[in-house]
């Protein structure tokens, strides 16, 4: 794999994105546009029945030029082919990154160290997708007989956050016989009230852990042993028709009492936040079952070919990664606002979080070098139309830059009269609001007062993109979630950090493990911690002896 030995800021295409920047910081997205009056038409890009308007971006030619000569100097060609040629790209961790091989059709070989791993995927699909039909056409009971009808899933991080995503956006697709529960956090009333309603004798749990000793799922997982054995007699036996396991860990799954007849496997290539189209998916499976499951890995793949093989100046993940690097590296943004106008994609921003921050929130260059510039702009958002009457008033016109993705569908999956249109509108205008604002003189014009004037201008220039597609479906979901790991994958390459890594998450859970038996043993332990913490420690120690 072709490397540069030169900082992303040394490179000729940085220095001259820097001079550039100095003679179009002013410009106004009002005057761009007003010079070209096709430029509306002209700065989009479709592919694979997405369409991108990028052009409410503040950039010229000469701008999205640079960006791609910026691309070709950063070498992210050559990463691109090594990813899809099993390379250990991930290289803190000696691993290759290989999330593309989980939605390769069969017939597709991708190698790693010399053996083909497409089959292997398959295989486990095939497992994924007679298992969900046995449990969805009601030949898997429970231990009394029963069919199953509620499913739960154990995870945290990528186990988790994937399965809720694709849910509530796929909901539309799910069989509402069944009730799917979603349980992450080690705090206990997530998982009291995921299952207060639920009949152990009809409930399935999925572990999803690839260790098998993950803290807050195990605990999770731990507390539905004991619960599902409470409502079914105490019998040991039920477990294995009430628990499956999303793990490699055999030896930990046998001991929890789960048949690893009905364990799925994954690899240590896939990272967790790029799990949700392998095994960590059987919730998915389950709920839209297993033909659109792989429709969902289709609408994957086809993002995955074109960002393999398109131009750069027609590559979807390419244009939004580098018009990212723009906002954030040259105007200072430091975040993105993620806005799917699109109830079902209620969860997606959220999902975005662990996808983006976690993989590009890095201090050092691949190579361990501190890096001397920003990485990892922080991703949020909430649906519109609801994020309008809440956080918008500061995007519109608060002090700090936010570029903003809006995310919306031609049809509709739910039609209420004219609502869809009037969703729509909102979409388009808020856009068109954000780029060109509203001058004083428009604003006196309209009858304001001279003193109200100022509070009622909107000063205009707020980049966005805006994402088109038909309609949600799950192929359309797999396009949309592969363009934002592909838009991240670009943005790290850039930025020469390693995104597939992912320590900054290891320092916390480390010391919670140390702090446990401090909390927990009658003995007054010896605190070896900061003064803050020992006072904490002993603070919580007080009030549970107190209530204990």
């Amino acid at each position: 794999m072709a490397t540069t030995t030169k900082t992303v800021t040394e490179l000729p295409a940085w220095k001259a994105l820097s001079a550039h920047f100095q003679t179009i910081d002013r410009l106004h997205l009002r005057e761009l546009f007003a010079q070209d009056p096709k430029r509306g038409e002209r700065l989009t890009v479709e592919a694979a029945g997405l369409y991108l308007d990028y052009s409410k971006n503040r950039i010229t030619d000469e701008t999205l030029a640079l960006l791609l000569e910026l691309a070709e100097q950063s070498g992210l060609r050559a990463r691109i082919d090594a990813m899809f040629r099993g390379e250990k790209i991930n290289v803190s961790e000696k691993r290759a990154v290989l999330h593309v091989a989980l939605r390769a059709p069969k017939g597709q070989s991708i190698p790693l160290d010399g053996e083909d791993v497409v089959p292997e995927v398959h295989s486990v699909l095939d497992r994924m997708a007679d298992f969900s039909n046995r449990v969805r056409g009601g030949a898997w009971r429970g231990h009394t007989g029963k069919p199953i009808r509620n499913i739960v899933n154990i995870g945290i991080g990528g186990s988790d956050l994937g399965p809720v995503m694709a849910y509530e956006a796929l909901k539309h697709y799910s069989d509402r016989a069944m009730t799917f529960r979603f349980v992450s956090n080690v705090d206990g009333t997530d998982f009291v009230e995921a299952t207060r309603d639920l009949d152990p004798a009809e409930t399935l749990f999925i572990i999803s852990s690839k260790t098998f000793t993950t803290l807050e799922t195990m605990t999770n997982a731990g507390s539905a042993r004991s619960w599902s054995l409470a409502g079914l007699a105490g019998d040991e036996e039920a477990i294995a028709k009430h628990f499956v396991a999303v793990s490699t860990n055999a030896k930990e799954v046998t001991k929890f009492g789960i048949d690893t007849a009905n364990m799925f496997g994954f690899w240590d290539w896939v990272g967790g936040r790029y799990s949700m189209d392998s095994a960590i998916g059987l919730s998915t499976m389950l709920a839209i079952g297993p033909d659109n499951f792989r429709a969902m890995l289709g609408g994957f793949h086809e993002i995955d070919e074109h960002f393999r093989t398109a131009p750069f100046e027609r590559n979807l993940p390419v244009i939004m990664g580098l018009l990212a690097i723009w906002s954030n590296n040259f105007f200072g943004a430091q975040t993105v606002a993620v806005l799917p106008y699109e109830q079902y994609l209620k969860r997606f921003p959220a999902y975005l979080q662990q996808l983006t921050m976690e993989s590009n929130g890095k201090h050092v260059t691949i190579e361990g070098h501190p890096l001397s510039y920003d990485t990892g702009p922080i991703y949020w958002g909430e649906p519109g139309t609801n994020g309008q009457h809440s956080f918008y008033q500061l995007i519109h016109q608060g002090t700090r830059l936010i570029p903003c993705d809006f995310i919306a569908f031609h049809k509709t999956l739910n039609r209420l009269g004219q609502q869809h249109d009037m969703l729509l509108a909102n979409v388009f205008a808020q856009g068109e609001a954000l780029a060109f604002g509203k001058t004083p003189h428009e604003v006196s014009a309209e009858g304001s007062a001279d003193w109200l004037v100022p509070h009622r201008v909107f000063e205009g220039n707020r980049p966005s993109n805006t994402i088109l597609m038909e309609q949600l479906t799950p192929a359309a979901l797999g396009k949309l979630v592969a363009l934002y790991e592909h838009n991240v994958f670009t943005q790290g390459a850039i930025w020469q950090v390693d995104s597939f890594d992912q320590w900054g998450v290891e320092l916390g859970k480390v010391l919670a493990q140390r702090i446990i038996p401090e909390l927990i043993n009658e003995a007054e332990p010896k605190f070896v911690h900061d003064s803050s913490t020992n006072a904490l420690i002993r603070r919580h120690r007080r009030f549970r002896d107190k209530l204990h």
